[in-house]
């Protein structure tokens, strides 16, 4: 399946989420979409970005372990289905976005947190995401400059 859609459906997981445990879930899916989509830029996208993909592959790939659930709720992993990435700007414009709204629904989780380690992992989360979207940022400023000096 290709990277936009697999966004689109994780921006609507995100939107229906109703409980602390749905959020946290949506962060890991993300994270792991975006370890997903670095991986495969590293491989497959345009040369320009490859080895900033592959940061972003491992930056993501850090913490997708830290999050206190195995299996998402809701049945598997969606970055498990990325077979291709047809429109590197626009899955990487999408992903920025899925990563700046999954932030701010772990702010909200932040402030309603009970348990001092639901508290933390959040934190880590949170933290994980802005590197993952700084490196987003970087691949669609890397695409900016390729296409503004044509070889």
């Amino acid at each position: 399946m290709d990277a936009v859609r697999i966004i689109a459906a994780s921006r609507c997981g995100l939107a229906e989420s109703t409980t602390v445990q749905d959020v946290i879930v949506e962060a890991w899916q993300a994270q792991a979409l975006a370890e997903a989509i670095g991986s495969h830029l590293a491989i497959f996208g345009p040369y320009e970005v490859r080895s900033r993909a592959q940061g972003l592959g491992d930056a993501s790939g850090r913490f997708s372990g830290g999050l206190p659930c195995s299996t998402p709720i809701g049945g598997g992993l969606r970055a498990a289905q990325l077979s291709e990435v047809r429109d590197v700007r626009a899955a990487l414009t999408g992903l920025c976005r899925l990563l700046r709204e999954v932030c701010e629904a772990l702010v909200g989780v932040v402030l309603l947190a009970e348990e001092e380690g639901t508290y933390w992992t959040c934190v880590e989360a949170m933290d994980t995401l802005d590197e993952s979207r700084d490196r987003v940022t970087g691949i669609l400023e890397k695409l900016e400059v390729r296409d503004r000096n044509p070889a």
